[in-house]
């Protein structure tokens, strides 16, 4: 079944998923053909598939498929991980916060991104200069990283606090479209 989506592929008209993955490659970003396209949704699907099963299904071999994937990671084109529902592993706090910052945003969001607590950090146009997503063990920690850590970093100017009551979808399995 899925190996009729990799063929169908090759058969897109020019202008769609070719050139998108070399509109990529202008951002920085490693341009990608078909056939990685088609390894990184096998993944998607099941994160633990054997390369020989993904090798069938895009018409690799096994050690082709080995050495893609290894380059994909390598790049950081994609990561291979386990997904966990926080709350089920001792995480009982999760929170977007919203963060204003005066000048430059890369000093905020590269402390950021050091802090173990924080799983997420995207610079943002609109109400925040930022968004980081906290994952926390309880609210006494997650009011430390707040107040004494991300409020402490020079230029924030202010913060805004969206505390997750409940998490009813937690996915990655948007595709390459």
């Amino acid at each position: 079944m899925h190996s009729e989506r990799v063929a169908s592929r090759s058969a897109e008209p020019k202008g769609s998923r070719e050139t998108r993955a070399e509109t990529r490659a202008g951002n920085n970003t490693p341009a990608l053909d078909t056939v990685s396209l088609a390894i990184i949704e096998q993944l998607q699907e099941d994160g633990r598939r054997p390369y020989a099963a993904i090798g069938k299904a895009v018409g690799l071999s096994e050690a082709a498929v080995r050495q893609r994937v290894q380059k994909l990671l390598d790049q950081g084109v994609m990561q291979i991980v386990a997904v966990t529902d926080p709350l089920t592993v001792g995480f009982r706090r999760q929170a977007m916060v919203g963060i204003n910052v005066e000048g430059d945003l890369d000093p905020v969001a590269d402390a950021l991104t050091a802090m173990s607590e924080v799983e997420y950090v995207v610079m943002t146009a609109g109400s925040f200069d930022i968004l980081a997503e906290i994952v926390c063990e309880d609210d006494d920690h997650l009011l430390d990283v707040i107040n004494k850590r991300i409020r402490a970093l020079p230029a924030v100017r202010s913060t805004e606090s969206f505390v997750y009551l409940k998490l009813k979808k937690q996915t990655y399995m948007w595709g390459t479209r």
